[in-house]
């Protein structure tokens, strides 16, 4: 067995790995560079492989820095099948056309205004792409063992990060190899917690937040904080949210508040279709989280859902405060980037992150301060609150993730540890060896090693 790591090394994203196996060739996770232009350059180099050469995808989940090259695989001639859980399938119906359509827009504002270097701009793929590559899907059940081969097969555990992740298990000539995708936590407020890994030869670990900690507080004390101090001043909340996962944890925390009288109820309004349509997935796949159907709907019937276009921008002359949750989580490309424009230039205002900011991203850049960003060619006057969000996040800190690996009944052979910028990785690395003693290795890009 060979594995080569293709993206997701030393940075959060463009997750893909090959797998290669007697004649079978396998890869883990497809996903887009994203942050950096470097890193998104990578997107459109040739991988070292063929596509027409590719067995099988078996995706960890639908996160688009996890599946979001998979329609660029297929354009040009993967005819493979594509391994998921259910609910994963579903989310890609969702977000892969999305991406296609988010960079046809993207091109087509280039094109006409000419911000551009390329001449004309061409997306990476389209929407038809995207739809395209969802005929070669094949979704299944959690904890389901399926053959890719002689003395060859995989697994699909929960991981607990959005709807439908799961860590990846492959067996192999009695070896187990096993892809945590991203790891969720314990404590979200939706989806259900990891299940327990307890062996495997070789382990993939995510890195997200390998050297940071994740702070006790409660996120319901933050959220509210943040809203009843905008709305105080007559402002209005805008959160770039994930559209899977963090928007539905967001409804449930404001839900929460305004039930509890902690915050007023003042109108929020859920401006994404991608979100709107994730959030109905919830109704779809109850075994996946903690809501009942009951609370599900009293979340979902709490928020005003912006149908159109020109629903859409109406928010930007809304005459009283309100919360604008809108895609997407890092501010790189969506409707939220006509939100930010309406509003980061008034001072009442509040943009609140709410989850990591891989580095270059409008988000990332935001944070760190900067009084002018770009956006759609132009540059606009950072003049409202930036706050992020410290205890949302979908992934496990370091601490979380050192306890799940605690319940491993036997050291790995060797541990690779990516998905992570390069201070969090090699923190992550320190830490896992500091407490267990394992063989660990933070691979580089492009980098091929043997599995014995």
């Amino acid at each position: 067995m060979k594995l080569s790591f293709l993206g997701a090394t030393q940075t959060v994203t463009g997750s893909k790995y090959l797998l290669e196996h007697n004649n079978k060739k396998i890869m883990v996770d497809c996903g887009l560079f994203q942050g950096f232009k470097e890193l998104r350059l990578r997107n459109w180099a040739p991988l070292p492989i063929k596509p027409s050469e590719i067995d099988a995808i078996l995706l960890t989940h639908a996160h688009i820095d996890h599946s979001g090259y998979i329609p660029v695989l297929v354009k040009k001639g993967f005819k493979g099948k594509v391994y998921c859980t259910e609910a994963t399938f579903d989310l890609c119906s969702i977000l892969l056309p999305d991406s296609g359509y988010l960079q046809e827009e993207e091109t087509r504002r280039a094109n006409k205004y000419g911000y551009s270097k390329h001449s004309p701009a061409k997306p990476l793929y389209g929407q038809q792409d995207a739809i395209k590559a969802l005929e070669f899907f094949e979704p299944m059940k959690l904890n389901t063992p399926k053959q890719l081969g002689e003395n060859f097969n995989f697994n699909l555990r929960r991981s607990g990060h959005i709807l439908g992740a799961s860590f990846i298990e492959v067996s192999f000539n009695d070896r187990v190899i096993v892809f945590s995708g991203d790891l969720g936590r314990d404590n979200d407020p939706v989806i259900r917690a990891p299940v327990h890994i307890k062996h495997a030869d070789y382990l993939v670990i995510e890195s997200t937040y390998g050297d940071r900690l994740h702070p006790r507080t409660d996120p319901h004390d933050e959220i509210a904080e943040v809203i009843t101090s905008t709305i105080g001043k007559g402002g209005t909340l805008v959160l770039p949210a994930f559209a899977v996962g963090r928007t539905q944890s967001l409804l449930c925390y404001i839900y929460e508040l305004k039930q509890a009288g902690i915050i007023p109820d003042v109108r929020v309004f859920l401006d994404s279709p991608m979100a709107t349509n994730a959030t109905n997935l919830l109704y779809h796949h109850l075994a996946e989280h903690r809501l009942s159907k009951e609370k599900c709907e009293d979340v979902c019937s709490s928020v005003t859902y912006t149908k159109t276009v020109e629903e859409s921008k109406a928010l930007a002359h809304q005459p009283m405060p309100s919360i604008i949750i809108s895609a997407s989580g890092m501010a790189t490309g969506g409707r939220v980037l006509h939100h930010l424009k309406s509003h980061i230039g008034d001072s009442r205002n509040t943009i609140l992150f709410t989850g990591f900011q891989a580095g270059g991203t409008r988000g990332d850049r935001l944070l760190k301060g900067e009084k002018e960003i770009k956006i759609h060619g132009e540059m606009w006057p950072v003049r409202a609150r930036i706050e992020c969000l410290s205890n949302t996040s979908a992934h496990a800190d370091y601490e979380e993730i050192l306890t799940w690996l605690g319940h491993f009944k036997n050291p790995p052979r060797k541990v690779f540890v990516t998905h992570g910028e390069i201070k969090a990785a090699a923190s992550m690395k320190g830490k896992i060896i500091e407490k267990f003693g394992w063989k660990v290795i933070t691979p580089d890009y492009l980098q091929t090693v043997k599995l014995n």
